[in-house]
């Protein structure tokens, strides 16, 4: 194809596409056809890139495939193909949907530029050194700022790798909603994680988030990140991720076998129950104690330690899950990243304000059913009033005094989560008060609907951009990389430290993965020497 030989198309329909080398006898073909029937998509199935045939074949007046082509023709159904000149057809098409990485650059500003028009309030920035070179880009919409004083103030920030050829890493902070979901509030394009970038996003993230003592910033332990949380706020508290100091403790340590006492610790209201738990470790695996509470320290990973409020969210789950979303975007050109970041956001905020319209109880779903067995808890415990807004509950594991003015509890569960525990709502029933009135506002269906209250819109096509001029010729030049290695580009990352990744088992009897040979139920008998018939795509 890219020698320029001739070809013949040997059939064409609504399912399939055949095309050959016009010699008979040369091997070359590419066979394409549809995913499934009722799909518009094709996928190519076979192809055979070596051409048996005379250099006397190749014309440049005849009907030929250049990848080109391939491009132009896949493009606007585009599946997948993996090698050689489908390959590079596969890289045209991207570039003819997306546009190309420099010109990505180039639109940058315009493109910031609609979106601040569209939707108001939106923050955009761009950074650029000396060269007028891209450094740093930030966007933040308008919805999710104002979206922002009904969630709790607690953020997670995190960084992704980008895949794309200016590579980059694309770093997210999101707080969330008062259904348990992920509501993000501000995402940034850096050459890497470093204190630099760390600390350029961060302050922007300032500007529209503040900084108080009710702000907890979770992540995980890299200094990077440390150090420029301590510089740029002041007053919020930084948390560290559960998640990835358990990591740590099994690559570090190798106790897999204490992480339930660990996260026992974790999530324990009462230091009474964390000094039990660590007197555990302590017991089994010293090292361990004295890491947890010297090189990490309590207060950064323990729930009950913590001095700011981080209510019930202990990782960062919250940023993990989106860049799991956007996992096949991370190779796109950064605008057609951002217009991916934009469509998935204006989607959730569409079906999360449907779902928040349809709500018939006073608290989210999610909400509603963590308090309602407690409903069912409460009874048999006896109450007796302390004086006007005190009452003792006794009872059950644990008994507990309740202030319902204070929306406080012994038991700290009260305190934390700012959700009534069950000795609250034993209290408020003995009180004759709605218990729905010592739940935090954050977790009501008026919150929930506020904060998806707006919409987010699109910038459209291009040509529909109104620009003023001197946006249009702002100049935002690609960044510098280094030359590009021999072979494949990598498209996944090392996993961080103590993570491990899964292989899939495959049977050795059928050749499908996913099973062992004994526990197989295929009837066909061995396939030895043959290919799997079932081999992930």
């Amino acid at each position: 194809m890219k020698g320029n030989f001739e070809f013949r198309t040997r059939k064409s329909n609504r399912s399939l596409w055949v095309i050959e080398c016009i010699n008979p006898n040369c091997s070359w073909r590419l066979r394409a056809s549809k995913i499934v029937p009722e799909s518009t998509k094709f996928v190519i199935r076979k192809y055979v890139g070596v051409h048996s045939c005379s250099l006397l074949n190749r014309n440049a007046n005849h009907h030929q495939a250049t990848y080109v082509v391939i491009g132009e023709q896949v493009a606007p159904q585009y599946v997948g193909v993996e090698k050689g000149p489908a390959w590079r057809g596969r890289k045209h098409a991207h570039t003819l949907i997306r546009g190309s990485p420099e010109q990505s650059f180039h639109v940058l500003p315009s493109y910031f530029h609609m979106l601040e028009k569209l939707n108001p309030g939106t923050v955009t920035r761009i950074e650029v050194d000396g060269e007028s070179r891209f450094k740093y880009l930030f966007l933040a919409f308008g919805v999710a700022i104002r979206g922002f004083r009904y969630m709790r103030k607690v953020v997670g920030i995190d960084g992704t790798f980008l895949k794309g050829q200016y590579r980059g890493v694309l770093l997210v902070a999101t707080a969330q909603d008062g259904n348990g979901q992920c509501y993000p509030l501000a995402w940034g394009i850096v050459d890497s994680e470093n204190e630099d970038a760390w600390s350029w996003f961060l302050t922007q993230l300032k500007e529209i988030i503040g900084d108080t003592d009710e702000l907890a910033l979770i992540s995980d332990r890299a200094p990077s990140i440390k150090k420029a949380i301590s510089t740029v706020f002041e007053k919020a508290h930084h948390g560290a991720c559960a998640w990835h100091v358990a990591q740590n403790i099994k690559n570090k340590f190798k106790c897999a076998d204490i992480m339930g006492s660990y996260w026992s610790a974790v999530n324990a209201y009462r230091c009474e129950d964390f000094t039990g738990y660590m007197i555990e470790i302590s017991n089994r695996y010293p090292r361990v104690a004295e890491y947890l509470e010297n090189e990490v320290g309590f207060e950064k990973w323990s729930r009950c330690h913590y001095p700011g409020l981080r209510y019930n969210i202990t990782t960062t789950n919250m940023v993990e899950s989106l860049n799991s979303m956007l996992v096949n975007a991370r190779d796109f050109p950064y605008v057609a990243l951002l217009d991916v970041i934009q469509e998935k956001m204006s989607k959730w905020w569409n079906d999360r304000r449907i779902v928040a319209t349809a709500i018939t109880t006073p608290l989210t779903p999610s909400r509603e059913s963590e308090l309602r067995p407690r409903f069912a808890q409460s009874n048999g415990r006896h109450t007796s009033q302390l004086n006007p807004i005190t009452y003792h509950v006794k009872g059950g594991e644990l008994e507990g005094v309740v202030d319902i003015f204070n929306k406080t509890c012994t038991c700290k569960e009260f305190d934390i989560d700012k959700l009534p525990c069950v000795h609250a709502v034993a209290a408020a029933h003995h009180a004759q008060v709605s218990v729905y009135n010592l739940v935090s506002p954050y977790y009501t269906k008026e919150y929930y609907l506020l904060a998806y209250g707006e919409t987010i819109y699109p910038v459209g096509s291009q040509s529909q951009w109104d620009v003023p001029n001197e946006v249009v010729t702002r100049i935002v030049l690609p960044r510098e990389v280094k030359e590009k290695k021999r072979g494949r580009p990598k498209t996944s990352r090392f996993p961080s430290v103590g993570e491990f990744r899964k292989r899939k088992n495959r049977c050795g009897k059928c050749g499908a993965y996913g099973h062992y040979k004994k526990k197989c139920n295929s009837q066909t008998g061995s396939t030895e020497g043959n290919p799997p018939t079932n081999v992930p795509g």
